[in-house]
């Protein structure tokens, strides 16, 4: 697998490629970060916080999970001083191999590109849940596109795109997704999140 030197910002939420993911950057760090990665037309890496705080604080030291996604700045908006709004997307996975931890608060870190899932078209069985989706995104027509909480292209016969897409719209524990994102058979996280959308009455047959 190939490897990449990239910095963190750890979040609390589980960001999947080919997610949105939008930003408020106000930190020094993250604003240096976000700067960078622009100039350098470069991804950052999100991981998900287990201790510690999005913000820095004095008393505190984030630790965070070794799997992560690679994020991508697709738009940036300073609307005010200081505060700068920021629309990301998922790229592949990663798996950290080393961190350090710059005096400015900044993690850098050394990890290991994932494999991308493998296109797996939707079994019959599982077709409930890619339906589902379809009538989510159907109801959007009115919203206007930059403020969907699903960007196009749409891939709704691909098993991982539509298991990725329920992880980001289900109110899950973080920890759920997390481990969703760590599942590498994109057919065993849709059957999971078929099962949970089955529970809510979310299947229709």
């Amino acid at each position: 697998m190939a490897t990449i030197s990239l910095p963190l910002f750890p979040l609390s939420t589980v960001l999947f490629p080919d997610g949105v993911l939008p930003l408020q950057i106000f930190e020094v760090r993250y604003l240096d970060m976000i700067s960078h990665c622009l100039t350098e037309d470069a991804p950052f890496g999100v991981v998900l916080l287990t201790q510690g705080q999005e913000v820095r604080t004095p008393e505190g030291m984030e630790r965070f999970v070794a799997l992560g996604t690679l994020a991508s700045v697709q738009d940036t908006t300073a609307s005010t001083p200081g505060l700068l709004q920021v629309v990301c997307r998922g790229g592949s996975r990663f798996r950290l191999l080393s961190t350090e931890r710059r005096s400015n608060g900044l993690w850098m870190a050394e990890a290991e590109l994932l494999e991308d899932d493998h296109a797996v078209r939707i079994p019959s069985d599982l077709k409930g849940a890619a339906d589902a989706l379809d009538r989510v995104l159907a109801s959007l027509h009115d919203v206007p596109q930059s403020r969907w909480p699903v960007q196009p292209p749409f891939r709704l016969d691909d098993c991982g795109w539509v298991a990725n897409r329920w992880c980001e719209l289900l109110p899950l524990p973080n920890q759920q997704k997390q481990n969703m994102l760590m599942l590498d058979n994109p057919m065993i996280r849709l059957e999971l999140l078929h099962d949970v959308l089955d529970e809510h009455g979310l299947i229709t047959s």
